[in-house]
């Protein structure tokens, strides 16, 4: 894989390192911008994930659609500016991911959301930023995939994520996570201890979005340990143009899961628009 990238935007009143990639589909000479016309991918990623933690999935991908990727950490994560530990996250963390760190990004690497509008490809987390990116600007997404997104906390969700604070506490997670982040501790407190709160049982979604008019392809494992099928189910009652893919023997993480599935259905999604 070759060496990240950085760029500096301006967020909440200072500068914020983000760690990036430009991906280019197999046979296409490398450079730090897309320099054609082809489709625009951009990939977030989980709520611990990273640049470095998506691993070869988005090349493939890239290579397999004839797309054009961009790979990046969110503040907090990856090589990414660390979040301060006197800061801990708020419950409109993913808003404003959404609503002003993606579009401070995409300006900053001079993507023309007016004239390009790229599709959004999000995990999680990432999936629930890309979906209230979409419905905030209609306009400037050219469709979305997302894989395992949350539109509202799930009792399911909680437990999971109470297992993973066990985990931090009594096994070598810290240690697994530190080869992905700067600041693993920063990185797994932030994400926890947010969807720990009790403040955050009522956190959804839902209201936002019926604003999304872009073509939109839903993916959930049928073993999914954070989430039930309610989420992707829930996306495609309020945005009509939804496709569902239910994948079995599949978890959380259908990428990693079951690729070839994941990236057949984002080849056939792009060959209908």
């Amino acid at each position: 894989m070759r060496d990240s990238l950085f760029v500096d935007i301006d967020w909440a009143g200072r500068p914020v390192r983000i760690e990036h990639q430009w991906l280019q589909p197999a046979g296409v000479p490398r450079s730090e911008s897309p320099p054609d016309k082809t489709p625009l991918v951009v990939f977030l990623h989980e709520g611990l994930g990273s640049l470095a933690m998506w691993k070869d999935f988005p090349q493939r991908l890239c290579d397999a659609a004839g797309c054009h990727g961009l790979v990046y950490s969110r503040p907090g994560y990856g090589r990414s500016t660390p979040r301060p530990a006197e800061e801990p996250l708020q419950a409109d963390f993913m808003h404003r991911q959404a609503y002003e760190v993606l579009p401070a990004l995409l300006a900053a690497l001079d993507v023309d959301v007016a004239h390009r509008p790229p599709w959004l490809f999000g995990h999680s987390d990432g999936g629930s930023i890309a979906l209230l990116h979409a419905a905030r600007f209609p306009q400037q997404v050219a469709g979305l995939v997302v894989l395992a997104p949350h539109i509202v906390v799930e009792p399911i969700s909680v437990e999971s994520i109470g297992k993973a604070r066990l985990a931090w506490l009594h096994t070598d997670l810290k240690a697994r996570l530190a080869r992905y982040h700067d600041d693993a501790e920063s990185a797994f407190r932030g994400w926890n201890d947010i969807w720990l709160a009790p403040a955050f049982r009522s956190w959804s979604i839902t209201d936002e979005l019926a604003a999304i008019r872009c073509p939109l392809l839903a993916i959930q494992g049928l073993d999914d340990e954070y989430g039930t099928l309610a989420q992707i189910r829930g996306i495609a009652q309020r945005v009509p143009q939804t496709r569902l893919l239910e994948v079995p023997r599949c978890g959380h993480s259908p990428h990693r899961d079951q690729p070839e599935v994941v990236i057949a259905a984002v080849q056939q999604l792009l060959q209908l628009v």
